[in-house]
């Protein structure tokens, strides 16, 4: 992190300092709604771009490219003449002395937002992780994605049945909407993108299998709608568990439920955690790690200081628990910009936050999604088509929007998918 940190002065001499901790949906929330406040705004993030995280399971099935789903953090607060971007990880949190800490140095601040974010959890079994990788980041998406098209190309040449039959099985645990999306978005494209570009396998052959130790899938959402995803999930071909709890993931085979499944392919949905945000304030956490907060997000006795996002545990002034959402987290950080501006104002708080809920939406594959909108529970094509607007929309940059809007459309024309490139760093496991 190379700024100037004030901690060989006094750090609150001049205008207060807001330090921004993830560039994420809150964290770049937050350092907006900052926007002309006076105050000096340091932005601090480990990479140099703002991802849309519910577009990565098309990155990871080659739909997108990952130059379409993030923009670089300085191109979004260029105009924004109090924000200032500095790179790097940060490694702890002094709220004794208001500092926070880097691998190299320290900055100041007055006020602390924390917008930290989420990793997988694998509920006690973290030697799964590299047999069952996550989606989180871009890194993340492109490892996947070689796995999932480097399987098809070493099925192509494969001479023994079994170890082919292996390399065609995917694996995706968790049926949330991470889970579903991912299910069906290979689905689609083992039966449709490659079809005919192989002479000695038929992709469409290939085993899609979607496990989940609960009784239903999205099981967020109303039955009625959960059993509609199902039967859309098994009409294009992903073979849904439900009920049955995985007992262990290996390079070569995944056990569901007492069965063992040779596999090549397994992707992680299942479950996520809190950043190290907790262990940094020595505040209070829920089960996944997520700091409990008071109703401002501010972090209890320690008014300075805020958690918003997938970091943050908060029921909502309507008695409602926060969800782990894009649009949450957007609410979140702005919120706490409104708070923060008030007190560097002297104006009266915001009153407590409260969530507004717009509707919550799961994809299953071309023309096929769930959306549930205040009540109103409907899918099919409309839901599709709507699904397809609300994450186009926030893109950030123009030109990300229309990219994406046409390749989005050009999809389902065609089925074709034009980002269908193996370049992440070589996996050994998948070489046999």
């Amino acid at each position: 992190m190379t700024v100037d940190t004030k901690t060989s002065a006094n750090p609150n001499a001049g205008r207060p300092r807001v330090v921004v901790i993830g560039a994420g949906f809150a964290g770049i929330a937050a350092v907006k709604g900052l926007r002309g406040a006076d105050a000096d705004v340091i932005l601090i993030d480990r990479h140099n771009y703002h991802l849309f995280q519910p577009l990565l399971y098309q990155v990871a099935t080659a739909a997108l490219s990952p130059a379409q789903i993030a923009q670089p953090t300085r191109a979004i607060v260029r105009r924004q003449k109090n924000c200032t971007v500095a790179l790097g990880e940060v490694t702890g949190i002094d709220t004794a002395r208001k500092i926070v800490r880097g691998h190299t140095d320290e900055i100041a601040y007055d006020y602390l937002v924390v917008a930290t974010g989420a990793t997988h959890a694998y509920f006690g079994h973290d030697e799964w992780a590299d047999a069952a990788p996550g989606l989180k980041t871009i890194d993340d998406a492109t490892h996947i994605r070689r796995r999932v098209l480097g399987a098809f190309e070493q099925a192509e040449t494969c001479e023994d049945e079994t170890l082919r039959r292996a390399l065609m099985t995917f694996v995706v645990v968790g049926a949330g909407p991470t889970g579903v999306e991912m299910a069906g978005a290979i689905a689609e494209l083992a039966r449709h993108t490659l079809k005919g570009e192989f002479r000695n396998i038929d992709p469409a052959a290939a085993r899609i299998i979607l496990a989940e130790a609960g009784p239903r899938v999205l099981a967020a959402f109303p039955e009625k709608l959960s059993n509609r995803a199902r039967r859309d999930l098994e009409k294009i071909g992903v073979e849904v568990m439900t009920g049955k709890a995985v007992g262990n993931c290996a390079a070569d085979h995944v056990v569901i439920d007492g069965e063992t499944i040779p596999c090549r392919t397994i992707v992680w949905a299942a479950g996520v955690q809190a950043s190290a945000a907790a262990r940094w304030l020595g505040a209070e956490a829920d089960r996944a790690g997520r700091v409990k907060v008071a109703a401002d997000y501010s972090l209890p006795a320690q008014a300075d200081v805020f958690i918003v996002g997938d970091t943050a545990a908060l029921t909502d002034s309507a008695g409602r628990a926060v969800p782990g959402l894009a649009p949450a987290a957007q609410q979140a950080g702005k919120y706490v910009a409104r708070v923060i501006r008030a007190r560097i104002e002297g104006k009266d708080a915001p009153p407590p936050f409260k969530y507004r809920d717009d509707g919550t939406m799961a994809t299953i594959g071309r023309g096929k999604a769930i959306a549930l909108i205040r009540g109103f529970g409907f899918g099919g094509f409309i839901a599709w088509w709507m699904w397809g607007v609300i994450h186009i929309m926030p893109l950030v940059g123009f030109r990300n929007r229309v990219v994406v809007a046409l390749d989005w459309m050009w999809s389902y024309l065609t089925h074709a998918r034009g980002a269908r490139l193996i370049t992440a760093p070589k996996d050994k496991r998948a070489d046999l």
